[in-house]
């Protein structure tokens, strides 16, 4: 069990060893991004599913009531895997598949950011909600695993996490999306 135990913290420390290399100019583009849009008046949205829901909703929670700092103003995020009602309406009447991108439409603005995390990069709803986003004119966070699959390069900034395992994926996301809170937090001191 220990032996479990070590060779699971060495592989997390070695991912996030190797994320200063290979991920650190990405999440400073994007926490700049973020930044921007919200000095222009737009907003961030989050998208993912299972895990990267979790995230997504708990890295959009930070945004609005501070990660360190819970007397700064809060910032405009929500994310697009908490209303229970649309997202058993839709997927049950239309369909999972459009679930994020009929989101990002209804209340998506040329100028926000949408933040689609995927450790597989190939998340149907997430593909199309990354889609939707792009023809509005709302500027794109990828988080994805070391592949990125169909998510590829489609954003406007792209961090892949350098392993294939999906915790160890999600691990980096959660870093990269705690740093880009911590940077909007210093934008707005």
């Amino acid at each position: 069990m220990t032996e479990m135990i070590d060779n699971h913290l060495k592989e997390s420390a070695r991912v996030i060893e190797a994320m200063v290399e290979t991920c650190r100019n990405e999440i400073q583009a994007a926490s700049e991004l973020i930044i921007e849009s919200i000095k222009r008046g737009g907003k961030v949205m989050w998208c993912g599913n299972g895990g990267s829901a979790a995230q997504a909703q708990h890295l959009s929670t930070e945004i609005i009531g501070g990660l360190r700092r819970h007397d700064l103003p809060p910032q405009p995020s929500v994310s697009l895997t908490t209303d229970s009602s649309f997202i058993t309406a839709w997927s049950n009447d239309v369909g999972f598949d459009s679930l994020f991108s009929r989101q990002v439409e209804g209340i998506g603005e040329a100028g926000d950011v949408l933040v689609a995390l995927s450790t597989s990069g190939n998340s149907e709803n997430v593909v199309q909600a990354v889609e939707t986003a792009k023809s509005m004119g709302v500027k794109v966070i990828i988080l994805s695993g070391k592949s990125a699959g169909k998510l590829a390069s489609t954003g406007d900034v792209n961090i892949c996490i350098p392993s294939d395992d999906t915790q160890h994926i999600q691990e980096g996301h959660i870093t990269a999306g705690h740093i880009f809170c911590e940077m909007v937090e210093q934008a707005f001191e």
